[in-house]
């Protein structure tokens, strides 16, 4: 098997062909892509098996340059499988110009509803067992919404894991999406008065940009449509460690003097395009809301609840570009929000747009958790929960916490919810350590 080489790392490539739809086995046919990555010099040990589940939806497995990051702590002890899941990366990929093949919008829409925590389980475990043996376990680490997955894998397949370990991604197990969008406004607002505490020349810039975006018509220089709202969408970046400081760099550079004055500069529109075009990873706006569908907790449709929330919020004014405008306070960023409109203003999602809807619409999405097996729960597990997550609610996350029987959780607020990432292996290190008994 051909194999490549970076710095520290050996590559190899594995795909499997897979159901679209598990519970009909005999049906059609998608072939999802996983990345093997050991340690050099390693290659022929027999190490045990580590499968990484990637935040999202929608966002492939990342692509190593060597031995870096969390890889690095996990190739000590594993041979690590990196699996794009359904839908993004070489897995088939879904997004404006593959989903047309399947049909109008609710055709698409009706082969995305498999492609949710449930479906990617069900795929790591034909992994699980073409590289690891029908009779072998292995384990899982899942970040943000890959954490979501991994208490999906306790709920459906535990048998299949030795070790489970989630990082930011512990979900509510019975919030609907409505509950999940109540419970982010209130972290985003608090995010925003942070931001403006360390940066408050920033009230004033955010405004001015607001005011000119809501009389001029401006455009990103891929097509897209830089209104108020989508600018407002740039608070997703609060949520990282080193978010307030780029937003805070991006908003000081915004304005160049053109022949008629002041105007949003290239170089700005350029990088706000980067932060808001969803043309790398369009599922996770397709799906973002379809992934807190459950039948048990709300039989009905998510119906764009983070919209719904937001028209409805009266204790956080500051979100409402209108009403901000009219006054002298600060103009809030949105965060991890999928609105309706996104889909007007993006040229990646607009031919999505239909599709987007269905799925709002859509009803009875099956559940995705078992409380009774979670809280029967045999796997060692352990999870990192950071106190001021942006995306993932505290409160939530704990609640879950404690129904699954023997999960050691570590509450930090040293590291935003990228602290997987920027740790360089430590949040990881400290999770396995756990498992094993030593902290």
């Amino acid at each position: 098997m051909h194999a490549d080489r970076l710095p520290g790392i050996v590559l190899r490539d594995h795909v499997r062909e897979v159901p679209l739809d598990h519970d009909a086995p005999d049906g059609e046919r998608i072939a999802v892509y996983g990345r093997e990555v050991v340690a050099a010099g390693r290659e022929r040990e027999e190490l045990p098996w580590l499968v990484y589940l990637q935040g999202g939806p929608g966002c492939p497995a990342p692509r190593p340059l060597g031995r870096e990051s969390w890889l690095a702590r996990a190739l000590d002890d594993y041979r690590v499988l990196l699996l794009d899941q359904r839908g993004t990366g070489r897995s088939a990929p879904a997004g404006r110009q593959t989903l047309p093949l399947r049909g109008g919008p609710e055709a698409q829409a009706a082969y995305l509803a498999h492609f949710r925590a449930d479906a990617i389980v069900r795929d790591a475990e034909h992994f699980r067992r073409h590289l690891a043996g029908d009779g072998t376990p292995w384990s899982v680490l899942g970040q943000s919404f890959g954490g979501f997955c991994t208490v999906a894998y306790l709920s459906r397949a535990p048998e299949g894991l030795r070790e489970a370990y989630v990082t930011g991604g512990l979900p509510g197990i019975y919030a609907s999406a409505d509950d999940v969008y109540r419970a982010a406004y209130p972290r985003v607002a608090r995010k925003n008065a942070a931001h403006y505490a360390r940066y408050p020349q920033d009230v004033a810039a955010v405004r001015t940009i607001a005011e000119y975006l809501c009389e001029h018509e401006v455009r990103l220089p891929g097509g897209g449509t830089l209104t108020a709202e989508a600018f407002q969408s740039l608070g997703l970046m609060l949520g990282s460690g080193n978010g307030s400081h780029v937003l805070h760099h991006l908003v000081a550079d915004a304005w160049v003097r053109g022949p008629s004055g002041p105007e949003p500069g290239d170089a700005f529109l350029e990088a706000v395009q980067g932060h808001l075009s969803y043309a790398a990873t369009p599922l996770f706006a397709v799906l973002h809301e379809a992934i807190y569908g459950q039948r048990s907790v709300d039989p009905g449709p998510t119906g764009w609840a983070a919209q719904r929330v937001r028209d409805g919020l009266t204790e956080h004014p500051e979100f409402a570009v209108r009403t901000v405008l009219d006054g002298t306070g600060p103009l809030y960023f949105t965060g991890e929000m999928m609105y309706p409109w996104m889909f007007d203003t993006d040229p990646a999602l607009r031919p999505l747009k239909e599709t987007a809807q269905a799925l709002a619409e859509r009803t009875d999405w099956p559940d995705l958790y078992d409380a009774g097996r979670l809280a029967a729960n045999e796997v060692p597990a352990a999870a990192a929960v950071y106190f001021d997550d942006m995306y993932v609610d505290t409160a939530q996350a704990l609640r879950t916490a404690e129904r699954i029987r023997g999960l050691r959780v570590w509450v930090t607020n040293e590291w935003e919810h990228d602290g997987l990432r920027v740790s360089e292996g430590a949040v990881l290190d400290r999770l396995i350590r756990s498992v094993r008994g030593e902290v």
